[in-house]
């Protein structure tokens, strides 16, 4: 991956635990639903903020730190201090994201014209959330997935893609049950370069070939 990496994923993440209400009311009413519901309220957000602990304190400043380590940054109604930080930090992640987002697009446009059009069918119709459930590799040459899409944004059945003339596969043992995250195509001399972000578990997945056949279920 060149954009779409493991570590942008993981980033991404974590903005949503600098996403704080707008007053103490909001807050307050959300722990109310929380014991409503029967959940909670302090312990869900002390197990979420655990599982991303070593994330938070990988991408965000050292101002950030002693709200991490004591679980105030999502337990507690914020701070101006932290609410300011945090404003401060998501600004100059979205700008980050919009160079990342405006680079690749004029990338792609600059080679979609010499790209084959089978492969522009499958890289502009998003693959996204789509299932893997089956990978085959019947010559050195060729590999085929098989995916799910019916939870996806197209096809929505299973769908059958053959990559020909392939160079390079890594991993060679893509996971079944993994799914469909983001991808980016590259233009090689012979071909394509596809850079899958795959989750389930998260991992970054390359293949080079010739050409992409796409078949859909009837």
């Amino acid at each position: 991956m060149k954009y779409l990496t493991k570590e942008w994923y993981e980033e991404m993440q974590i903005t949503s635990f600098l996403l704080f209400p707008e007053t103490k009311k909001d807050w307050e009413e959300n722990i109310a639903w929380h014991i409503s519901e029967g959940l909670n309220f302090e312990e869900l957000r002390r197990v979420e903020l655990e599982y991303r602990k070593n994330d938070l304190l990988k991408f965000l400043p050292e101002p950030f730190h002693p709200y991490i380590h004591d679980g105030t940054l999502n337990s507690q109604f914020p701070s101006e201090e932290l609410r300011t930080m945090a404003e401060q930090w998501q600004n100059e992640y979205d700008k980050r994201m919009s160079i990342i987002r405006d680079e690749y697009s004029r990338y792609y446009l600059s080679i979609k014209d010499s790209l084959s059009e089978n492969v522009v069918q499958f890289y502009q119709k998003s693959l996204h959330d789509a299932k893997v459930i089956s990978v085959e590799t019947p010559s050195e040459d060729i590999f085929i997935m098989t995916l799910d899409c019916s939870g996806g944004y197209h096809y929505h059945t299973n769908v059958q893609i053959t990559f020909t003339g392939v160079k390079n596969l890594q991993p060679p043992d893509l996971n079944v049950g993994s799914y469909w995250l983001y991808d980016e195509i590259y233009l090689t001399e012979a071909g394509f370069e596809l850079h899958v972000l795959f989750d389930s578990p998260l991992m970054e997945f390359t293949i080079a070939a010739d050409n992409v056949i796409i078949e859909i279920s009837s």
